[in-house]
């Protein structure tokens, strides 16, 4: 147990300075001071109540999802029937529910065989998501179900999540947090940015973006009414746009922004800002045969149900590729093509609630987290000394190697810092001895018991790390648990607790163990003061 040769020993002395050497930026950064550029710098981050940063709290509009999944079923009624041969007259959406006539009323089962494999199972209960019903022997009516509509808005919040995550990630922020709250919240806490209006604008955009050809035939005074052609609908132009009012368009056939692949700020041949698109495979061979099919045909470029512009389709556009124009900035245009490359959002999210942390409290949080941390390791480091003399200087020295340990892993992972891992901090001061404790005392009572110098030490260490490994592999899977069912700072404590029991671990038993070994082969002391 005793015997480290060489090369251990140059492996073991390796991994620790490496590790004391990547927590040095990181403590030149909590000190208030400056690394130089022309070094690299894993630094720590700081979370939102020690950088500040904004928090804000989304609140999802639900209601849209029961629209979203009647205009999703109509089309894939439309299409399963038109494939099938079966004639229907208008799809009905009254009272939140899809209904049409057959044309045939022998066609009815043949109907129903193509709807059955639209109703899924909701989840793994096999409970219907949708209800299908025949009324008067030939109309057909399909009615959502409340399972069904729970789970299309967990699934929504679900996506919406990670569409927030995608934008924020965007922006180049380290380390944001974006949770679910309740059924229908989400909230962000972005450390260091100091812009909540900038934020709330690139969350607040839906980016739902749409190709939809214009309903020629709508009379003008008629769209000025509101009143749409059967088949079409009413949309008005955005403000910024170089027309006004309002146009009717087909409500079905378009093409959708999922199909996207890219989507980066630009400018046209006059200099404008725009934002040039490319599809996917699938989006660029659609558009291409929209645009085929209806060439000196306008068609709308929708976004977030208003027409940003509606131009004519001149010639066919071949390629994937298209541009979109409608009085943006660098700022609007760049906001957008993020938002459209993060995907949409299937909800409408709306701001509930702001605050702006100031960087001042954070400062003072890690001044008084730092004078916490020097006062427990100074107590800690004087009882070692006092009661332990040698062994204790050992003990000291694995405990400030352990804490440039974990500074310095935090900093390689870019790991987030919170006052709760302040604290988290301070208490690994005060659990890092734990291990050297019970060495020591297992050594001092091998020696009561008559043992040798050198058998008292190896049994020590040998008997001592039986507890030390079952204790600590209990406090690992605690802090596992905090890690995956906590949230924010709790995580934050979760990862110093986590990293600090393995470092803990290394630098108590491995490196002491080390440095005993060292002490006896070098000194052969006929009795250990301890």
């Amino acid at each position: 147990m005793l015997d480290f040769p060489v090369w251990k020993r140059v492996w073991l002395w390796g991994i620790t300075l490496l590790g004391a050497l990547l927590a040095v930026p990181s403590i030149m950064m909590l000190a208030g001071g400056t690394w130089p550029s022309s070094l690299p710098d894993p630094e720590i981050n700081l979370g939102l109540d020690l950088a500040g940063g904004s928090h804000i709290l989304l609140e999802a509009e639900t209601g849209d999802v029961l629209g979203l999944r009647l205009t999703s079923m109509e089309e894939e009624v439309r299409a399963a029937m038109g494939n099938a041969g079966i004639d229907i007259g208008d799809i009905s959406r009254e009272d939140g529910r899809l209904s049409f006539m057959l044309e045939d009323a022998s066609e009815i089962d043949a109907a129903r065989e193509q709807l059955l494999p639209m109703i899924e199972g909701v989840g793994l209960t096999g409970q219907q998501d949708w209800e299908l019903s025949v009324v008067d022997g030939q109309r057909m009516v399909l009615t959502p179900t409340e399972a069904g509509l729970t789970q299309a808005i967990d699934n929504a919040m679900d996506t919406a999540t990670d569409v927030v995550r995608r934008r924020i990630d965007e922006l180049g922020t380290r380390e944001p947090t974006i949770i679910r709250q309740g059924d229908n919240r989400i909230v962000v806490q972005v450390p260091g940015l100091q812009d909540p209006e900038a934020l709330k604008e690139l969350l607040g955009q839906t980016a739902k973006l749409e190709f939809k050809l214009v309903d020629t035939a709508a009379l003008p005074e008629d769209v000025a009414q509101g009143i749409a052609p059967p088949g079409s609908q009413i949309l008005p132009f955005a403000p910024d746009s170089a027309q006004q009012g309002s146009i009717a368009v087909r409500r079905l056939g378009g093409i959708q922004g999922d199909q996207l692949t890219n989507a980066q700020q630009g400018y046209d041949q006059n200099g404008a800002a725009v934002v040039n698109i490319t599809f996917n495979q699938e989006g660029g061979r659609r558009f291409a045969q929209l645009t085929t099919q209806n060439v000196n045909r306008p068609f709308a470029i929708i976004l977030d149900g208003e027409v940003l512009s509606a131009p004519n389709i001149n010639e066919p556009i071949l390629g994937g590729q298209a541009q979109i124009s409608g009085g943006f900035n660098v700022d609007t245009a760049n906001n957008l093509a993020i938002s459209l490359r993060s995907g949409a959002l299937p909800v409408d999210l709306a701001v509930v609630e702001e605050r702006t942390v100031g960087p001042d409290l954070g400062a003072d949080s890690i001044e008084r987290g730092v004078l916490a941390l020097i006062i427990g390791g100074t107590a800690v480091l004087v009882f070692m000394i006092v009661t332990y003399g040698r062994f204790g200087l050992y003990a000291n020295g694995a405990l400030v190697l352990n804490v440039l340990l974990i500074l310095g892993i935090m900093a390689l992972l870019g790991s987030t810092l919170t006052l709760p891992g302040i604290a988290g901090f301070v208490l690994t001061i005060g659990t890092a001895v734990d291990a050297n404790v019970l060495i020591n005392e297992r050594i001092r009572e091998e020696r009561r018991r008559g043992r040798r110098v050198v058998q008292a030490v190896e049994v020590g260490y040998r008997e001592a790390q039986r507890a030390i490994f079952d204790a600590n592999i209990t406090n690992v899977i605690a802090g596992t648990l905090l890690f995956l069912f906590g949230s924010g700072p709790i995580r934050g404590f979760a990862i110093v607790l986590i990293i600090g029991i393995v470092t803990s671990v290394f630098t108590a038993v491995t490196l002491t163990r080390m440095w005993v070994a060292g002490y006896l082969r070098r000194n052969r002391p006929a009795d250990l003061h301890i």
